[in-house]
């Protein structure tokens, strides 16, 4: 047989192409679970009015004289009592004569620091107790998960109703924030428990443990960070709950005292004028929907939105 017949054609072949195939794109954008949570979030609308108000409401609570300088309990007049909308008084008055406006931006620094200090509570708590529950295991396990499960059989608004009654003495912000959140933790701890039984048994966890890392240690620098994915998204939507639950508290009258400026309180007050002045009551309802309502949104699309599964299917 000639050789002619073993000849095989080749395609020419360019080798800056090859190189251009081959090549590392350095300018290809990056891509992990929060940048594509930040991707998502911001084509949506709703993220955004759920920010604003968020900010709003923040602003307010921390500096109140930017949005009126009308004093809530200082400029009150019994002449105004349950009046309407006046210059400079865009909400009305109260039955004794306070400005409506101006307690309501007075009453978000109550709300927001009640909030604030039951998601600290809660977290200081809970995440401690479902993180050392779910890596370690055994006996300590066994031990954290019963004690979890007491306080999650206990409704916490039930418990801070008892706390209040029994301290009703030393009612404040503080007392109020302990006693919800003192009681609300074991949501949290069982949520971050599961997280953590799922990470834990990842590649990178046992390659630290190999290397010799303490489990303590491991616990810190990668399983605890790797889990705490739904511990934001529970914690936004806490705070709006939070919110709601110390509201709740003052309008039953075992809350916060009636001198101290709350949207629960004014709405509380309020009740006994529905008739004749309606709106003192639909203002502070109003504000503390909307606020509660932002951070409920704020929650939940930040959960979607830290889910790939829930992104595929938008």
């Amino acid at each position: 047989m000639s050789d002619r017949a073993h000849e095989h054609y080749v395609a020419p072949v360019d080798p800056n192409e090859v190189g251009e195939i081959d090549k590392v794109r350095l300018g290809d954008r990056k891509s992990n679970l929060w940048i594509d949570a930040w991707r998502d979030l911001r084509r949506r609308p709703l993220f955004y009015i759920a920010v604003a108000i968020v900010l709003l409401v923040t602003v307010a609570a921390l500096f109140p004289s930017l949005f009126t300088d009308t004093l809530p309990n200082n400029d009150c007049l019994l002449e105004n009592s349950n009046g309407g909308p006046e210059p400079g008084h865009p909400l009305g008055f109260t039955r004794q004569g306070c400005d409506v406006y101006a307690r309501i931006i007075y009453g978000a620094s109550t709300s927001l620091s009640v909030g604030l200090l039951v998601v600290a509570i809660t977290a200081v708590i809970g995440i401690p107790m479902g993180a050392i529950a779910g890596y370690y295991g055994g006996w300590l396990d066994s031990v954290l998960s019963r004690i979890g499960d007491i306080f999650f059989s206990i409704p916490y608004f039930l418990a801070a109703v008892v706390v209040m009654s029994v301290l009703s003495a030393h009612r404040n912000v503080l007392v109020i924030s302990i006693a919800i959140g003192g009681f609300a933790w074991a949501s949290l701890a069982r949520i971050l428990r599961a997280e953590v039984l799922q990470v834990k048994n990842l590649e990178y966890v046992m390659a630290s443990e190999a290397v010799g890392r303490s489990k303590f240690s491991t616990l810190l620098r990668h399983v605890l960070p790797n889990s705490l994915t739904p511990v934001i998204v529970y914690l936004t939507i806490a705070l709006g709950a939070a919110i709601t639950a110390e509201a709740t508290l003052s309008f039953l009258g075992i809350g916060l005292p009636p001198s101290t400026m709350s949207w629960g309180n004014d709405i509380a007050q309020a009740q006994t004028s529905i008739r004749v002045a309606p709106m003192a009551l639909f203002w502070p309802s109003l504000a503390l929907t909307v606020t509660v309502l932002a951070f409920i949104i704020l929650g939940e699309l930040i959960r979607d939105a830290l889910d790939p599964k829930a992104r595929a299917r938008r």
